[in-house]
């Protein structure tokens, strides 16, 4: 099996890198003016295998994470439509931009992909993870999706990351996800000293 991650972002760097230490195979995918400066982007480069465009990672992967910057999520967009999608995974995992006519990035990505079968885990870690948890005390991610043999091999994926996956339902409860990531970030830009706050799952 190999995992796709489009974006040059931290998540898709840190992610990428975890899955690579579980022995997995990973590709990333990039718009074609990505430059960085980040040296994990700069190793990663040295591999000819392992960065390519957005359409070469998807047609080369078998499961897709999207964790790309929201203003290149209309391109991500349309190279998943582009694509021949097939018996694909797709995971988002980003959030919408946090507004009065707040609309989760799932819905955009839903309307790409058609009937194929669409997921979203990890967006409570946010686009600059691990910048938002320096300490590494997160230890858990939220997944939802249609109950199916793939919502499996999703929660296989983040526990290979490293988190303890909690299922939050179905699809339709991406905006729930997305709501309780924008609540954490409120919260942190409420306080005097600008650090992240993340929420823990307790059973009583």
């Amino acid at each position: 099996m190999k995992i796709g991650i489009l974006g040059g972002t931290k998540l898709a760097s840190t992610l990428g890198k975890k899955l690579l230490s579980a022995n997995q195979t990973v590709v990333f995918g990039v718009r074609e003016d990505f430059v960085t400066k980040e040296i994990e982007w700069k190793i990663l480069n040295m591999y000819l295998d392992k960065i390519f465009s957005y359409e070469t990672a998807i047609e080369m992967s078998d499961v897709v994470l999207i964790c790309c910057e929201n203003e290149h999520l209309p391109k991500v967009s349309d190279a998943l439509a582009m694509s021949d999608l097939g018996n694909k995974i797709i995971i988002d995992c980003t959030n919408g931009a946090y507004t009065a006519e707040f609309c989760p990035n799932t819905t955009l990505i839903k309307k790409s992909i058609g009937e194929q079968k669409l997921f979203k885990a990890f967006n409570n870690l946010g686009i600059d993870y691990p910048k938002s948890d320096p300490m590494g005390l997160v230890h858990e991610s939220y997944y939802c999706g249609p109950d199916s043999n793939e919502k499996t091999l999703v929660k296989r994926i983040i526990e290979w990351v490293g988190f303890k996956a909690v299922d939050a339902g179905e699809i339709e409860n991406a905006m729930l996800l997305e709501a309780f990531y924008h609540l954490r970030k409120t919260i942190s830009f409420q306080k005097a000293e600008r650090m992240d706050y993340h929420f823990k799952l307790i059973s009583v």
